[in-house]
């Protein structure tokens, strides 16, 4: 019998859903009985596949969204990155998120995960499984009191920054065409909290970091390395792409790259416009494989942060990757490979559990 094209279960290495909730364009009970828009809600979750994912806390700078599309469908862009943000600031927003992310499991539309072992209940059950994770560090202090509060209260992933700087280190610009070798790696604070995250296990996101910045990662971390929504540079040549010595260096720790659906990290043209076959996502697929390995590749979507490609439009949408995948070759053990499999053995070697 052939399985369903929303099975396997797809576990997700990043989205922006609590963004929407801290801007009020959908509430947890929303979510749990269905929304008129965005990428994510709990019955297109269930229709399509998705078994949960990381649940990112970002802390949104001032922006004008058509400004920067209109930016981006040029033949070359650079973007200037914003402001560095407050601590206190900053802070604010992050409890909000992670009351947001409470209050969509009291809601019942997920399972907030500590272990491996629970995510690998959730992701077969009626919710989505959900971890915290934090998407630039800005409301960590240096002396890491707030990452042990919010550790306890379940932080499992945190990357160090989005794209603007923090007191940690620097990110890429939205640049194309550009490599990552954009600025200056990890400060000393930096350092630091890879260490500090090492010793709570929690894994360290390389998405966003500049070149700089992961190979100050690489150096210090003792877990895997990991880029939760990134692309090949070579496919793409985008500042937010890994090159192939990155993906080398990730292969050598044992880690894990997830793919990034946003359309101007997928197109070779870098065009923030969404009018392509899901062909060019499975040209990633393979150049990800060829240096990583079928054990180190997943999916990190980005939904409710990106524009995706129209194939796939929202979670809903899944069978349709699923199924460009079974026609590209990929058996039934390599597809639990990348939907789901790959995710949890990473995480059981970061977590030690």
């Amino acid at each position: 019998m052939t399985a369903p094209f929303n099975q396997p279960p797809i576990f997700d290495g990043h989205n922006d859903l609590i963004l929407r909730l801290l801007r009020g364009s959908a509430t947890a009970e929303g979510v749990a009985a269905g929304l008129p828009d965005g990428h994510i809600d709990l019955p297109r979750a269930r229709s399509g596949g998705l078994g949960g994912g990381f649940f990112a806390i970002f802390v949104a700078s001032p922006s004008n969204a058509s400004e920067r599309h209109d930016a981006m469908v040029q033949p070359e862009y650079d973007l200037p990155l914003p402001e560095m943000i407050p601590q206190d600031e900053a802070l604010t927003v992050t409890l909000e998120g992670a009351e947001a992310l409470e209050a969509l499991e009291a809601a019942g539309a997920v399972t907030i995960c500590r272990t491996v072992d629970e995510l690998e209940a959730a992701i077969h059950g009626p919710k989505m499984a959900a971890i915290m994770h934090i998407e630039g560090a800005e409301a960590i202090d240096p002396d890491f009191e707030v990452l042990h509060q919010l550790h306890a209260r379940g932080l499992r992933s945190l990357g160090p920054v989005w794209s603007r700087p923090t007191i940690f280190g620097h990110g890429v610009p939205f640049r194309y065409p550009s490599s990552p070798d954009t600025g200056p790696g990890l400060s000393e604070d930096g350092k630091r909290l890879v260490r500090e995250c090492n010793k709570l296990n929690i894994m360290i996101d390389l998405s966003h970091l500049n070149e700089k910045g992961v190979d100050d990662v690489a150096a210090i971390t003792d877990a895997p390395l990991v880029a939760t929504h990134s692309n090949a540079w070579a496919v793409t040549p985008h500042s937010r792409n890994l090159t192939d010595r990155q993906l080398e260096m990730i292969a050598e720790s044992d880690g894990m790259v997830g793919i990034n659906f946003a359309s101007a990290f997928l197109r070779p043209d870098g065009q923030m416009n969404n009018d392509f076959p899901l062909d060019l996502l499975l040209r990633h697929l393979d150049h990800l494989v060829k240096f990583l390995g079928e054990d180190r590749v997943g999916f990190g979507s980005d939904f409710d942060g990106a524009l995706v490609p129209r194939d796939i439009a929202d979670c809903a949408g899944l069978p349709a990757l699923r199924a460009a995948m079974k026609d590209h070759g990929i058996g039934d053990e390599m597809m639990e490979k990348l939907a789901w499999r790959n995710w949890m053995r990473v995480l059981r070697k970061t977590w030690a559990a």
